[in-house]
């Protein structure tokens, strides 16, 4: 796993409607839950500190796959479902957007006066990473958003963003505990997204000689800074498009998840009756949950679980994210007093789309998959920010505001 990393997004406005983001965080906890019963805080942090797997997270809760609005739906999903169950999670979230970000170090104070841990160090961790993004790099994005989590160990990861008006992106920066020796010489090896031009990097590991004064250091070539970087610059056009996604990976789920395919596999007996539709997005759920990193190079595919509040790439059908909830939970309250059989039976979705994928070839029919989705989402309850989606005579969808 990367020590850090950024991603560029696109400026896209509008809110999380209330009953979306009910739906958000429920899903959220659950597969929080479920990460920390296979692999333990650890292995989630590190998770949280890849720009393609948090991106991902996004896209399957329901967010616009490319916004910079997946990083405040998700950092505050994370801090309203956690934080309740603080201690019987083990895991800590603090800060948040604007007013909230500038609490972190005293929320943190808070959470070592509550667990041990030292509430001061980590209170200074905070500053540090807010003070070297904002001030030590000075790339041309001012930081609104800062979210810090820590688990009982002591381990954490920061989740900044700013933005960058004249241009209309967002960069969003990730750091994480582990390996990272020094605040001041590469902390997260560099910072790289899209050119900025000349860049004041205070941090970089040429500037060692003259980080006691201000010099402006030119970026260097991203071949000779970067050592355990991820680069992520997202389009900023609205929707999903068949260049976004792997259509390798995305076809073979589809094909998994249809009724005939999965009759055939006896792993999946304990998940029999969900039908197809949920199946499709509790294998894309089971990726976020098991899958290595590798696999979240196209954070657009996990869209195709449960679609994004705009109606890109299709209005949430919200029957069946609800199944999904229900069926993750059960299967996380089962696992926490010994009967794994719906956790194991979930892993295996993961294994199973990822075997499928070895032998198939994907249509050329992307635009069709899309456009079944538009055509059934009356029958699972399809929503946007305008309405539910309603079925006309005519076979036509249309929206009504609820």
């Amino acid at each position: 796993m990367k020590q850090s990393g950024s991603a560029d997004l696109a400026l896209m406005g509008g809110g999380i409607p209330p009953w979306l983001y009910a739906r958000m965080k429920k899903l959220s906890l659950a597969i929080v839950e479920s990460i920390l019963t296979e692999y333990g805080h650890q292995a989630f942090l590190a998770k949280l500190s890849d720009p393609f797997w948090f991106q991902s997270f996004g896209a399957v809760i329901g967010m616009d796959w490319n916004s910079s609005g997946v990083t405040t739906a998700v950092t505050r999903a994370l801090k309203d479902s956690i934080n309740p169950q603080s201690k019987e999670l083990g895991l800590y979230v603090c800060g948040g957007k604007g007013k909230q970000s500038m609490r972190t170090p005293a929320e943190l104070i808070t959470v070592g006066e509550k667990t041990g841990l030292d509430g001061s160090s980590l209170s200074r961790y905070s500053k540090l990473v807010a003070k070297v993004d904002n001030t030590a790099v000075q790339d041309g994005f001012q930081l609104y958003l800062h979210s810090f989590l820590v688990s009982q160990q002591g381990d954490w990861t920061a989740i900044q963003q700013g933005m960058n008006g004249s241009t209309q992106q967002a960069r969003r920066y990730h750091w994480h505990s582990k390996n990272i020796s020094s605040f001041v010489n590469e902390p997260h090896a560099a910072v790289c997204g899209a050119n900025q031009g000349d860049i004041l990097n205070l941090v970089a590991k040429n500037a060692e000689l003259t980080r006691g004064g201000i010099l402006e250091v030119t970026q260097e070539a991203p071949d000779k800074m970067i050592q355990e970087i991820q680069r992520m610059i997202l389009p900023g056009n609205y929707g999903v498009k068949a260049k976004d996604v792997n259509l390798k990976r995305l076809g073979s789920i589809l094909w998994l998840a249809q009724e005939s395919q999965t009759s055939q596999f006896e792993d999946l007996l304990l998940l029999k009756g969900l039908g197809p539709r949920t199946l499709q997005s509790l294998t894309l759920v089971s990726e976020v949950v098991h899958g290595t990193p590798s696999r979240f190079s196209d954070p657009a595919r996990f869209s195709f679980a449960h679609g994004g509040k705009s109606g890109r790439p299709f209005p949430v059908p919200t029957k069946v994210y609800d199944e999904t909830i229900s069926t993750l939970r059960k299967a996380v309250d089962r696992a926490k007093i010994g009967h794994t059989d719906k956790q194991t039976a979930i892993s295996k979705l993961t294994d199973l789309a990822q075997r499928a994928e070895e032998n198939f070839t994907p249509n050329d029919n992307f635009e069709q998959v899309i456009e079944k989705e538009h055509q059934d989402s009356w029958k699972y309850g399809g929503r946007t920010v305008k309405g539910f989606v309603k079925k006309t005579r005519g076979g036509q969808l249309n929206l009504f505001n609820s």
